[in-house]
């Protein structure tokens, strides 16, 4: 292009970009730039709301807080709050929005609607302490000092110490609510409950010296005494170890004994026989909140009931092709029985052995990683073991790094006792707890410079646990499951949440037993017993949750041959995976919408 077309192409662009903007287009400017401002707004006060998940998000400001969720005032502010946003979206119509101001109203509209639906029954408030899901539990880990919680000024530590203090009045509210709740016909069921005795136990246990003296050194919520930053004078750690001993000896100890005092006694004397949700008031309503808010889906109990048994019978028709491949004479139940005590797939002795091989997983999938995904989180990643006090009950899990990076996010993986640790699902456990799975999802989604702040820490399970199951049917495209057993224990895997759409639905909507729950899994699965039966209490704890993992990886791959069929050679796995992991947690409908306009626009 010559130098003079140049200079006129340029003179027009400057015209073009100084001309007044019409009436119209001011008032769209003027309603975006509002619309920007609610959503901070939001964020804002849905951390200040829950301040727990902003530590965890690496928001300190609140770290010294800790709200009584269970209070009459909490509940109502809570209401309060998401009526009002719901509210204020009505003033924004979807015309005067960008495109992704429109997917983050929806997303919004969503998250008030679920959080306003979960307000309205009193489950939260009458049922606030479980083995698995509790807020206790994760105050224990926070307690630990090596989760969100930092420990590194002696403002941190005092942050903590007026967190605990309003933990405790949390503490005393929560007995008073469980005694509320034995009046009203809101108790878990004595199976669990018998779960929750031994956690409380250890926390009311202090040892003593020969002496009679209290050593509260051992006691988790300690260790942060035992871990003091080297930087710290003398004055500042005996200070702080005379707080520390004073709130755990006068306050939280005292509370732990009550509490389990409590549970082992009246509690667990009023627990009910009955293993389904349906035996507390409303429980049926309750349930099929539960599957709109898990799935983010309008379907039904029976409906995902049938396609679970659909599921299952499937994965079988696979697990069958295995045995014959590796020569296994016998029934599929023979074969389950063969993979949970072949001592061969228990070749480890420590727990460092075990976490050697998933970094060991990692290194020999990297290469193939740049053939699936062009963006990949800057974020760092660890293993680690779970933490003792908690891992009897926990299985494997995805702690999240901070918004900022410097944070790493953290696979958990619990090792009761390594030497009978089985590793044939250690590749599909890693795919889906790390890399790509929840690690690629949500530090992905939290390194965004497009994403409103309110949808880096959002999470809907069927988008995020529908992620990280699809991620484990990528193993043999990323140089994995070469060998026919990890292969097995990727479709045990699938199986296994094949099995939470019958047991879920068969528990809370079908009056299925626990124990109807637990043979239906042992005849279908090779988890052992002990991991079936935490896994159906855990499903009796949490209802819906458990639905969440196989709804969303069959939409997600059915928008990825549907993508791949519209598409033909065009199709390009690197840019469909980005077009999902690009929106950050969405409901399923918002997700297929968005694949939808994608297909359009490659077309």
């Amino acid at each position: 292009m010559k130098k003079g077309m140049l200079s006129i192409f340029a003179f027009l662009l400057l015209l073009t970009s100084c001309k007044q903007e019409t009436p119209k287009e001011a008032k769209i400017i003027s309603e975006n730039s509002a619309f920007n401002q609610l959503l901070k707004e939001y964020n804002k006060g849905k951390l200040k709301l829950n301040p727990i998940s902003a530590t965890f998000a690496g928001d300190n400001r609140f770290n010294d807080q800790f709200p009584n969720t269970l209070s009459d005032e909490y509940q109502q502010k809570t209401k309060d709050f998401y009526t009002v946003y719901k509210a204020k979206l009505t003033n924004f119509k979807d015309n005067s929005l960008t495109e992704g101001q429109q997917m983050s109203k929806a997303v919004l509209d969503w998250d008030c609607e679920m959080a306003l639906a979960q307000n309205s029954f009193k489950n939260d408030v009458l049922l606030p302490i479980n083995q698995m899901w509790t807020i206790n539990l994760t105050i224990g880990q926070l307690a630990s000092g090596s989760s969100a919680q930092p420990f590194k000024t002696v403002k941190d530590y005092e942050n903590w110490l007026s967190r605990l203090d309003k933990y405790n009045v949390w503490l005393q509210f929560a007995k008073k609510r469980m005694q509320q709740g034995i009046k009203e016909g809101y108790v878990l069921p004595k199976s669990l409950t018998k779960k929750i005795i031994p956690q409380f136990k250890t926390l009311a246990t202090v040892h003593q010296s020969s002496e009679g003296i209290l050593d509260f050194s051992t006691h988790l919520f300690y260790s942060p005494i035992n871990n003091f930053p080297d930087s710290f004078s003398s004055e500042e750690k005996n200070k702080l170890t005379a707080n520390y001993t004073a709130i755990l000896n006068d306050k939280l100890v005292p509370s732990f004994k009550e509490l389990h005092l409590f549970l082992k006694s009246d509690y667990l004397n009023a627990g009910l026989l009955e293993s389904g949700i349906t035996a507390v008031p409303q429980g049926k309503a309750y349930y099929q909140h539960a599957i709109k808010n898990y799935t983010t889906t309008n379907m039904t109990a029976d409906e995902i009931h049938t396609l679970g048994l659909s599921e299952v019978e499937r994965i079988l028709s696979e697990m069958e092709k295995v045995k014959t491949e590796v020569g296994f004479k016998g029934s599929l139940k023979d074969f389950f029985n063969f993979v949970r005590e072949n001592k061969e797939l228990m070749p480890y002795k420590t727990p460092k052995e075990i976490l050697a091989n998933f970094n060991a997983i990692h290194e020999k999938m990297k290469p193939q990683l740049e053939k699936l995904f062009g963006n990949k989180p800057k974020t760092p990643f660890v293993v680690k073991q779970t933490e003792k006090f908690r891992e009897a009950s926990a299985s494997a899990e995805y702690n999240p790094g901070s918004l900022d990076g410097t944070r790493p996010g953290v696979f958990y993986t619990p090792i009761p006792d390594a030497t009978k640790y089985n590793v044939f699902s250690d590749e599909a456990l890693f795919l889906h707890e790390a890399i790509p799975g929840h690690h690629y999802q949500i530090s992905l989604t939290q390194e965004s410079k497009v994403l409103p702040d309110f949808r880096k820490t959002l999470w809907y399970s069927a988008y995020g646990e529908g992620w990280a199951l699809y991620t484990e049917n990528l193993g043999k495209e990323l140089g994995l499951y070469t060998d026919p057993y990890q292969y097995f224990g990727m479709l045990g895997m699938e199986m296994h949440r094949a099995i939470r759409l019958v047991v879920d639905t068969g528990i809370h909507a079908k009056g299925w037993s626990r124990e109807k729950a637990i043979q239906y899994s042992l005849e279908n699965e090779a988890e052992g017993e002990a991991s079936i039966i935490s896994e159906i209490e855990r499903y009796m704890a949490n209802p819906g949750q458990a639905l969440s993992y196989k709804i969303g990886q069959l939409k997600i791959r059915e928008l990825r041959a549907k993508s791949k069929k519209h598409l033909g050679e065009k199709f390009d796995i690197r840019e469909f995976h980005n077009q999902v992991l690009e929106t950050g947690c969405i409901p399923l409908a918002l997700l297929e919408n968005k694949i939808n306009n994608w297909i359009a626009s490659v077309k």
